[in-house]
C-alpha cells in the first residue's frame, strides 16, 4: 500500500491491519502529524508565541526536532 506524504490525511489511517503494519502505520502518521504542527509553530511571530507561553528560542528548538521524535505520550 502507498500513502502519499502530500496529503493532510495519510491514506494509512483507514488500514485496518494489525501487528507491525498497523504500527508502522501509526508512527508514519505520528511523524507527519509533527512535522506539519513544528512547521506551523516555525512560522508564528514573537506576540503569537508569547500568547502560548513560548519564547523564540524555545520555538525554534521544538521546530528543529526530527519527525520521529514525537512526545511519548502520543505513543499509547
Amino acid at each position: 500500500m502507498f500513502a502519499s506524504l502530500h496529503t493532510s490525511t495519510l491514506a494509512v489511517s483507514r488500514v485496518q491491519s494489525r501487528g507491525i503494519f498497523a504500527d508502522v502505520a501509526k508512527r508514519l502518521r505520528l511523524a507527519v502529524t509533527a512535522h506539519h504542527q513544528r512547521a506551523q509553530l516555525a512560522r508564528l511571530d514573537d506576540q503569537m508565541l508569547a500568547d502560548i507561553g513560548l519564547t523564540p528560542r524555545e520555538a525554534a528548538t521544538e521546530a528543529a526536532r526530527p519527525a520521529w521524535d514525537v512526545p511519548r505520550n502520543w505513543l499509547r
